[in-house]
């Protein structure tokens, strides 16, 4: 009887890998403003591709001198694209480095039959960088084209000739309503549980809370007849008790800023972000606590980002670096005269604050000068953080050494930069990117204590 003999299995086909056709690809065009928000930008746009119009390199040039970080955005980007370019030709598609990246490529100025110099009547780098987008447009007209820059009144132009435009999403906080507030209202809350956190000055987190608690988060406990105010301990694991703590003279008038002095004075916590509108208490309440613990640390640094009129630089500015400065860090200025005034000049609290400014324990600093330095044992605090970029904020976490503390105030809807909104920016980034950390607190502080009439424009107005 014959043997039956199996046959051999066949070998499947390797899968074929289905290219995106070339007509299905987009073609994204990079504003100046994309670039210097974020030098790393052409790695983000998947497998379509990226042009960059000649106008672009051409105002990165005026850019790449400087110690701001835009400067060293534009120096990274000029440096990257050399090294990437190799021995092409920059008007040729050239691949970006990567999988299932695309190609990009330089735009000269090319004629078009819709000039943007023409229609809005000037000769500029946006109407320039508007018709290298047009000129792609009528050169793959199978292809979408698509500006891409944060300039608001840029993209309205390119809508107006017909040109797509966007706004660079990278990095954005997609859902900023839904930004924590470093608080919650717990109702109905155990009589027992509140009375042990009084006696006792904690409790069992799982014996309050409905779910899981959230690190160094706070939490206003409440029943028919009493609440407490508590934070969630990550070492200890347990809901602790938060006094009405003041500093310096200064004492919280709520709940948030008896919250915000917590965490400002808590050691434990090393990064800080206090968020909320105008006369909240944000600059003051750190600025309180900084001088509370200032025998903890070598020197207190403030500092707010410096935003110069008419795109000019501070150096055009008479004096020295100290004179230069002085007028944007005012409002740091107000705060600590604040704090000082509550007593006579003859006091020895009055005098504390002078002697500090004196010796350079109580310094004023420009943020444009820390790259580079290592910052340890220093209590850092920046106001209107809400003006930095995300890099900027990376920046200065990463200067600080051991035994320093980093605290952010700010407003994340009054943004004074043009290229920057309540999702793009710096302080946002920071409140997504660190949450549950347990080096970490957050608090957003709603109600207004400046003065009846300062609440009565925020309400109102």
């Amino acid at each position: 009887m014959a043997k039956l003999i199996k046959a051999a299995p066949k070998k499947k086909a390797p899968l074929k890998v289905q290219k995106k056709p070339e007509a299905l690809k987009k073609i994204f065009v990079l504003d100046t403003s994309v670039i210097l928000y974020d030098n790393k930008c052409i790695k983000n746009f998947a497998e379509h591709d990226v042009a960059i119009p000649i106008t672009v390199l051409e105002e990165l040039d005026n850019f790449k001198k400087g110690n701001d970080t835009i400067n060293f955005e534009a120096r990274e980007f000029i440096r990257y694209i050399d090294k990437l370019s190799g021995d092409h030709i920059l008007t040729n598609w050239i691949p970006i480095n990567g999988p299932s990246r695309g190609k990009f490529k330089v735009i000269m100025n090319e004629k078009v039959k819709v000039d943007a110099q023409v229609v809005f009547g000037e000769r500029k780098a946006d109407h320039r960088i508007l018709n290298a987008a047009i000129s792609l447009k009528e050169q793959y007209p199978e292809r979408p084209v698509i500006l891409v820059t944060k300039d608001v009144n840029l993209r309205l132009k390119a809508k107006s000739l017909n040109l797509q435009a966007e706004d660079y999403e990278t990095g954005k906080i997609k859902n900023i309503d839904t930004l924590r507030t470093g608080r919650s209202v717990v109702e109905k809350v155990k009589a027992s549980v509140i009375d042990e956190i009084y006696t006792k000055g904690f409790a069992n987190s799982e014996l309050a809370l409905k779910g899981k608690a959230i690190a160094n988060h706070f939490y206003i406990l409440k029943n028919n007849s009493n609440s407490v105010l508590t934070w969630f301990n990550p070492e200890t694991e347990a809901l602790e008790r938060v006094n009405k703590t003041g500093a310096y003279g200064i004492k919280p008038r709520n709940s948030e800023q008896a919250f915000a002095m917590h965490a400002v004075l808590n050691p434990a916590i090393k990064l800080v972000t206090i968020q909320g509108v105008a006369g909240t208490g944000k600059t003051l309440l750190a600025l309180a606590a900084a001088l509370e613990q200032k025998s903890s640390f070598r020197q207190i640094f403030l500092a707010r980002p410096i935003i110069p009129l008419s795109n000019k630089d501070i150096g055009y500015l008479p004096g020295d670096i100290k004179s230069k400065i002085n007028p944007y860090m005012e409002p740091l200025w107000d705060n600590l005269k604040l704090i000082q005034n509550q007593w006579k000049e003859t006091d020895k609290e009055y005098q504390k604050i002078t002697d500090m400014i004196n010796q350079e324990k109580l310094v004023v600093t420009p943020l444009a000068y820390i790259r580079g330095r290592s910052l340890s044992n220093i209590m850092f605090i920046i106001d209107e953080a809400q003006n930095l970029t995300p890099l900027e904020v990376k920046t200065i976490i990463t200067r600080a050494g051991e035994g320093t503390k980093v605290v952010f105030t700010g407003d994340i809807f009054q943004i004074d930069t043009p290229y920057l909104d309540s999702q793009s920016n710096g302080l946002s980034y920071l409140i997504d990117r660190v949450k549950d950390n347990p080096l970490y607190a957050h608090i957003t502080l709603e109600k207004g204590e400046r003065s009846e009439l300062a609440n009565l424009a925020n309400t109102l107005l």
